[in-house]
């Protein structure tokens, strides 16, 4: 099977973890910031995740230099266009990017800035290139939350058209959905959808929580459910998506090695699986490695293929003419 000419829908992907590194020597070197290295094996190394970290900590600390030239409206706008520019170079034909809006205040921005920026960025892709796109909003679970009614506020602007939801991502702690439930529940009001990191970390409890809670129509991992009967039940009862990402799960040590991986034995059971990067820099993954590595060792076929890619149409934060879209690519 051909896994690069297949149409690919990525509906889980961190925009500052699928920076190109060439882009960071470029964007430093403009911003006058000083690396730790101008070598850019060097910065690839720095970039790109061990093939299995110890813990989640070490894979997060992958962000910090592309965070360092993300900071200017010129550098945001580059790389949301590159991020989408290659997706679609490997027949991505929709993609939902999300990233934490806060991170990007450290040299004057505002959040309007850095909403315009993204937004452009994609938009540029998108009248280039066969994909479609959309931004979903991460609100990092460690950060202050007084600014997360101010960060829904300003991105409403361009709300159904560009960014479309909310998201609570970073290392996840047992019990972290009750203190965010009045903001989930202001962006539902707003009329963001609701997708949250949750059981990425052995928590099956955090899944049960951030639908029964928050709201959440799709769960960022949830692959931990295997161990929590109740949340499993929800998930499959409510038809609730998993954002599955087997890479970056198994560099994390979410599961020992992707024979492990509960992909395949939630899709026998008819949940509502889909296949996506995480991180395409820091896992050093495509979507199209992602699909040929679960549909090789799960020995999945074409008509498996076309039924998650379909799972991934429905659940996707995209308008009826873009879902109307990429049905065609099924036929």
């Amino acid at each position: 099977m051909n896994y690069f000419n297949l149409p690919k829908i990525d509906l889980h992907c961190h925009l500052d973890g699928s920076v190109r590194p060439e882009t960071i020597l470029d964007l430093a070197r403009e911003q006058n910031i000083t690396l730790p290295t101008t070598d850019i094996d060097e910065i690839r190394t720095l970039m790109i995740a061990p093939e299995t970290c110890p813990n989640l900590g070490e894979y997060l600390q992958r962000f910090d230099l592309p965070l360092s030239v993300m900071q200017t409206a010129e550098g945001i706008e580059r790389i949301s266009f590159e991020v989408f520019e290659d997706a679609a170079k490997e027949n991505v034909k929709y993609l939902e990017v999300r990233f934490g809006p806060l991170l990007h205040l450290e040299q004057g921005l505002t959040l309007e800035q850095v909403f315009d920026s993204v937004v452009a960025g994609m938009k540029r892709a998108e009248s280039l290139y066969d994909i479609k796109g959309n931004y979903i909003l991460s609100i990092l679970r460690h950060m202050p939350t007084d600014r997360i009614k101010e960060v829904l506020d300003t991105a409403e602007k361009h709300l159904n058209n560009g960014i479309v939801a909310f998201d609570l991502a970073g290392a996840e702690l047992p019990g972290f959905c009750e203190k965010f439930v009045p903001y989930a529940e202001y962006a539902v009001e707003k009329g963001y959808r609701v997708t949250i990191h949750a059981g990425e970390q052995g928590v099956g409890q955090n899944v049960f929580d951030a639908v029964s809670l928050l709201g959440a129509e799709r769960v960022g991992h949830g692959i931990h459910i295997t161990g929590h009967e109740a949340a499993y039940d929800l998930v499959k009862t409510n038809n609730i998506a998993l954002e599955t990402c087997p890479s970056s799960n198994i560099q994390t040590k979410a599961v020992e090695d992707l024979a492990n991986h509960p992909v395949k034995a939630f899709y026998q059971d008819n949940l509502q699986i889909t296949i996506n990067t995480d991180n395409r820099t820091v896992s050093n993954t495509t979507m199209t490695d992602e699909v040929r590595k679960v549909m090789e060792e799960f020995s999945l076929s074409r008509e498996d293929y076309f039924n998650i890619y379909k799972i991934s149409i429905e659940h996707a934060f995209a308008s009826d003419a873009v879902k109307q879209h990429l049905s065609t690519f099924t036929e």
